[in-house]
């Protein structure tokens, strides 16, 4: 007897998280007993909200073309939190995985989005429910696995904005240079809440460090005034300075913002680390004529699909039909993961690890990637990024000088239960 796939979105989307979704999709065709794909429109808020986008239907175009669409326009995704007290929303979900006959459940997302396809998994079981619950990575912090990187290799979507940065550095590196004698240092503020991956990619810009550059991580442990002291130097030997740090970078209070799943929300704060550290260095005085300029980046660093890494686009796909494969096959409990071949050339293997291990795990940069004065990163990081980092930029299908994305038609799966709030939601 054929069952339905729900396929559903958590957390902050990326370049190539629609080509894991269409991987889910096509792979779905070459099961018996896979019936309908729906999209979970907003993530586990459309589960509860019974909001299913029927996918089967849609055109092959609008399928083919999740490959170059980036971030969560086609089903959105959320950050609503399934917490362990919610017993409604938990039964809610049981109820709308029954309504609609659905026996694989699909997640796509981080730490906390694993945390959630695992209680799924364990009270479909506990309740006796025929349901194959599975992981599909995704995250642009390259943060979701363990640190020896033995159950994931790397994340898609981090790639892409890896890529994002290196075109970022050079272009920045261009303008701090043609208009260095009024603005010697230029600050770049990277994603990346507590784990440097993100602007560690600025040193894949400049292999051969030629550049006059500074990368701060949150793991680097620098104080503002050593930071001043690094940049000063770097004034002296090179005249100009480009700092690249992440936005988890301690500077202080920055008046945090907190999202649903509690953690900061950097770029909803009342003000930004870079903005802090320019302040900083033009109070203290540079050793250079001019002053310190800053640039913050938004959520573009995850959305600009024109940077997109095609070796990233590729893993993701793959890594979304492994998904659906574990699903269809009955191995459910895992995530999908991508692992490195032991070779000097770039060669991977899909596989699968415990949802139980990756549920909100949180890989830290390796302290030996980070150069012993805090400003840099080593050449292994560089042997470990540049690999999926791709060499040509994407080709994007075009009309009228606009970009051609995907527009899912609204074919919704006919509601059959009532209306219902998800528990957060409701006001007390």
């Amino acid at each position: 007897m054929k069952k339905n796939v729900i396929i559903a979105q958590s957390g902050g989307p990326t370049c190539v998280i629609n080509s894991s979704l269409r991987g889910v999709i096509d792979a779905a065709y070459e099961f018996d007993n896979i019936g309908v794909v729906y999209g979970a429109v907003h993530g586990i808020e459309g589960v509860l909200k019974e909001d299913l986008l029927n996918l089967s239907d849609q055109p092959a175009e609008e399928i083919a073309l999740l490959r170059y669409t980036p971030v969560a326009g086609s089903i959105g995704t959320c950050r609503y939190k399934l917490k362990s007290h919610q017993e409604e929303d938990f039964a809610r979900v049981i109820e709308v995985l029954k309504a609609h006959n659905v026996g694989y459940f699909l997640y796509n997302g981080g730490n906390d989005s694993m945390d959630t396809a695992n209680k799924i998994a364990q009270i479909a079981r506990r309740r006796g429910l025929d349901l194959q619950a599975v992981g599909v990575p995704k995250t642009i912090d390259n943060d979701v696995g363990d640190s020896e990187f033995k159950l994931i290799d790397h994340t898609p979507g981090y790639a892409s904005t890896a890529k994002y940065w290196i075109h970022a550095v050079q272009y920045a590196n261009e303008e701090n240079k043609g208009s260095s004698p009024a603005d010697p240092v230029l600050v770049l503020q990277a994603m990346g809440r507590k784990i440097g991956f993100i602007p560690a990619a600025a040193r894949l810009a400049d292999l051969g460090r030629e550049m006059p550059l500074l990368i701060y991580l949150a793991e680097s442990k620098i104080s503002l005034d050593t930071l001043g002291d690094q940049v000063a130097d770097m004034l002296r030997q090179a005249g100009r300075c480009i700092v690249v740090v992440s936005e988890g970078f301690d500077v202080g209070e920055v008046g945090a913002v907190k999202d649903s799943f509690g953690h900061t929300s950097f770029s909803a704060s009342q003000i930004t680390v870079a903005q802090i550290i320019v302040n900083y260095l033009n109070n203290r005085g540079l050793p250079a004529k001019g002053a310190a300029r800053g640039n913050v980046p938004g959520t573009d660093q995850r959305h600009s699909i024109g940077y997109a890494s095609t070796v990233d686009l590729d893993e993701a796909y793959k890594l979304g039909q492994k998904a659906m494969e574990l699903a269809a096959t009955g191995q459910g409990g895992y995530m999908s993961t991508i692992l490195r071949e032991k070779s000097f050339i770039y060669n991977v293997r899909y596989d699968k690890a415990p949802l139980e291990q990756v549920a909100n795990s949180e890989r830290t940069f390796p302290q030996n990637w980070i150069t012993k004065n805090g400003t840099d990163v080593t050449d292994d990081f560089v042997k470990y990024a540049k690999p999926f980092i791709g060499e040509d930029n994407l080709n994007l299908p075009m009309i009228n000088g606009r970009q051609r994305l995907t527009q899912f038609k609204k074919i919704y799966a006919e509601k059959k239960l009532p209306a219902y709030i998800p528990e957060a939601d409701r006001k007390k």
